[in-house]
Formats: structure tokens, sequence, C-alpha cells
């Protein structure tokens, strides 16, 4: 039971203290003059949540391996985002492409 109560604060600990996640962001491309609308793009951006500092022994190991495991796992989470939200500026942006002197669309 005791080691369990030590795994337990030892994952929490590296949540809590080390590591660094990567997180979706939201860019403004700008005004496209050629398709009259506003552009924007995601990417992902890596956080530093903390620093492992003074840390030695296999419970500094354990806290790496939950960091890497952490980092990974928001990597993939974000990166999923950013792909669907990068389709669908992307189909946003071919829907709402009006070129100038084009006449709107049908309504129906």
């Amino acid at each position: 039971m005791t080691s369990l109560r030590t795994l337990l604060a030892l994952v929490s600990a590296g949540l809590l203290l080390g590591g660094c996640v990567v997180v979706p962001v939201v860019r403004e491309d700008g005004y496209d003059p050629g398709c009259q609308v506003w552009t924007r793009h995601m990417e992902l951006q890596a956080v530093q949540l903390g620093m492992i500092n003074g840390c030695n022994g296999p419970g500094c190991q354990a806290m790496v391996l939950v960091n890497l495991g952490v980092t990974a796992a928001s990597a993939v989470i974000s990166g999923s985002i950013v792909v669907v939200g990068n389709m669908a500026y992307w189909a946003e942006r071919r829907v709402n492409c009006v070129p100038p002197g084009a006449p709107p669309a049908p309504l129906g």
C-alpha cells in the first residue's frame, strides 16, 4: 500500500511540477484582397509548465517518464485539433472566397 501511495505522489508531483504540454493556437494571417476574406490558421505551440530541479533517484526517473507521457498525449490530441481546425479554415475560405467583380452566389 505504501508503494502505491508513493507512486501516486510521484505521478501527481510530475504532473504538477514539471514538463511541458503542446497546445493549439489560432493565428490571424490577415486580409486576402483576392478573395475578400480574413484568413486564419492553427499551429502547435509547446508550453512549459514547470521545471524539475534537484531531482535524482528512481522517483525522479518516474516523474520524467510521466512527463514524457503527458507531453506525447497532449501533442497527439492537440495535433488532431490543429488538423481539423485547419481543414475547417480552408473550407471556410473556399466557401467565402468572392473574387473582386464576381457576382454573388445564388441562395438556394
